[in-house]
């Protein structure tokens, strides 16, 4: 949850932030990766800034980026579906993610909505009017 105060930040599903906070690109080896968060933590760790909170803040997003961008299977989920798909992770695990994000596409909810208000008029897909889809 966020803080009072904080602005509060969009789940995407397009992961590219957390390459930004560590100046890097997408697809970036491991070792690039480590590379840049090992400078980045020395430049903003809090021992080194204690009167700047900002460099603190930064040192969090730095620590987090690196702990997902390092670990290989939060990477692939966040590569592939953005925060939004590692929030779904957290939440409901790893396989519920791409069942997460097909039902949630608008062409899905289209599609299920009309096949299920065509069945209930027995106008469904497997017979013509008056023959129901339903046992």
């Amino acid at each position: 949850m966020a803080e009072p105060g904080m602005p509060r930040r969009k789940l995407s599903r397009v992961g590219e932030s957390l390459y930004r906070v560590l100046g890097l690109e997408k697809g970036s080896s491991p070792e690039e990766i480590k590379r840049a968060y090992r400078k980045l933590a020395l430049r903003y760790h809090p021992d080194k800034n204690p009167d700047d909170p900002a460099a603190a803040e930064r040192f969090k997003e730095i620590n987090s980026a690196h702990a997902t961008l390092s670990d290989a299977d939060r990477r692939r989920l966040y590569d592939q579906y953005g925060s939004l798909g590692l929030y779904v992770a957290e939440q409901f695990g790893d396989d519920a993610v791409r069942f997460y994000l097909l039902t949630s596409q608008w062409w899905f909810q289209v599609g299920v909505g009309q096949r299920g208000a065509l069945g209930c008029l027995g106008l469904g897909s497997q017979g013509g009017p008056g023959v129901s889809q339903w046992p």
